[in-house]
């Protein structure tokens, strides 16, 4: 099969490849750039850069740790825009995206400032981002895609965008329960037949149909040049790849968390309780065991960072709060930071540059 370009809104995505946006600190600058310098869609997370570069670009912190104290500095413009301005100087006018979550504090605030960063496609997922048009109104060229995981969910998002702003999503990402980080489904859904990437996929491709022309692009669990086959057999324009992109040279995580996912197994790739209120997969570390024991650090809601989460009420109920683990494993921590990953993500045995992981995809020479 010979993959073809497609448009996001007003921008060509040369490949469709699209890397998933995985914070805190997994593909900002220098995975985001290099991704778009290689005809993907580079997507930069919006989520946590406060903790970006050593906390240089956020004004208040707090603790030893230097944690950013409150969403204002957990989620940094100043931060966000040097990111931004970093992958711009790797690959220049291509398009590039970000993320940002729909469960996350001060989502509006986030999305202006991504688009004033410079994103040019607002991608929402962790909920059903129905008010996104209202965050992005002043920004009509950012191209807005949604995440869903049902058809059902597509056509309320749209029969809503439609009603309050006339418009509707550019692109959606369907996204199956087997991506890394949090899912669409509670936790026993995640594992039932109807509900893999293979079987939801082709509903919201013919729901997509009944709002015009917007591409529909398949994510969680796709690995390989087969998968991407697959997927746009069923009827796909693109394929969103986040675990993959872990195991390059120039993805942001650290070492340490690398390291993690290359020495996972598929017994210890797990799904877990979060504070987002979804259940969460990642690497089960030494973190879940102080959990288990009572070991775990103190939660003391510092940063606000997700709604949610209630100023950290819901931490306490699953052990651990989220915006501090995923920066300890950001800062290379192992024994308290929390490592997401996709299901698949035991698969990774070697670290490569981003071209090399799209040549490979693009043209099925795995190894």
């Amino acid at each position: 099969m010979k993959f073809k370009s497609f448009k996001i809104g007003k921008y060509t995505i040369e490949k469709p490849i699209i890397q998933g946006g995985m914070g805190v600190g997994i593909s900002w600058d220098q995975l985001a750039g290099n991704v778009s310098l290689e005809g993907g869609l580079g997507v930069i997370s919006a989520v946590g850069t406060g903790v970006y570069k050593n906390r240089a670009y956020t004004e208040k912190t707090i603790g030893k740790e230097e944690r950013p104290l409150e969403a204002i500095n957990f989620y940094s413009y100043s931060a966000l825009k040097k990111i931004f301005d970093n992958a711009r100087e790797v690959c220049g006018n291509r398009p590039l995206a970000a993320n940002v979550l729909y469960a996350q504090s001060e989502y509006d605030r986030v999305v202006q400032d991504a688009c004033k960063a410079g994103a040019d496609i607002i991608i929402t997922g962790a909920g059903l981002p129905l008010t996104m048009p209202e965050a992005a109104k002043d920004y009509p060229d950012v191209a807005l895609v949604p995440i869903v995981s049902t058809a059902k969910a597509l056509r309320i998002l749209c029969r809503r965008w439609k009603k309050t702003h006339n418009r509707l999503p550019d692109a959606v990402i369907v996204e199956g329960p087997l991506s890394g980080g949090h899912q669409g489904f509670k936790y026993d859904e995640c594992f039932l037949p109807e509900n893999q990437l293979e079987n939801i996929l082709s509903p919201v491709v013919e729901e997509a149909k009944n709002w015009g022309s917007m591409p529909v692009i398949a994510a969680g669990g796709v690995w390989d040049h087969n998968d991407i086959v697959k997927m746009m057999e069923l009827g796909a324009n693109g394929v969103q790849m986040g675990t993959r992109f872990i195991g390059t040279v120039e993805c942001d995580a650290s070492d340490v968390m690398k390291q993690v996912i290359l020495n996972s197994t598929e017994d210890t790739i797990r799904l877990f309780k979060s504070p987002v209120g979804y259940p969460a997969r990642g690497v089960k570390t030494n973190l879940h065991k102080s959990i288990e024991e009572g070991t775990a650090p103190k939660i003391a809601c510092i940063s606000n960072c997700v709604t949610p989460c209630n100023r950290g009420e819901e931490a306490k109920v699953v052990g651990y709060c989220i915006a501090d683990r995923l920066s300890d494993a950001y800062d290379g921590l192992i024994d308290t930071g929390l490592f997401f990953t996709g299901a698949n993500g035991y698969r990774l045995d070697e670290i490569i540059t981003v071209k090399e992981l799209i040549d490979k995809l693009m043209d099925g020479e795995e190894s």
